[in-house]
């Protein structure tokens, strides 16, 4: 299983959704969980995979297959320019 970034920068308040492929393309069960390693950095949805950044720093979202594959994408999060 491949993630379509394994490093994203947010800036707080900023999201962007990750995409998961699961190989084999013919696997009869293709779901996924996204999980934060630290959810007070990012926030993601559990199913779509939607990034959100909460305040600045560093996470790590994990995507895991039903039959336990994983793949990771760092995340870092930093205040917004504008000010």
């Amino acid at each position: 299983m491949t993630l379509n970034k394994t490093a994203l920068t947010l800036e707080v308040g900023a999201n962007e959704t990750l995409s998961a492929t699961v190989e084999p393309s013919d696997a009869a069960d293709k779901s996924v969980q996204y999980s934060s390693s630290d959810s007070t950095i990012a926030t993601v949805t559990p199913v779509q995979g939607k990034v959100t950044g909460v305040k600045a720093g560093s996470t790590t979202i994990t995507v895991t297959t039903v039959n336990g594959q994983t793949a990771t994408c760092e995340v870092t999060v930093t205040e917004p320019s504008g000010g």
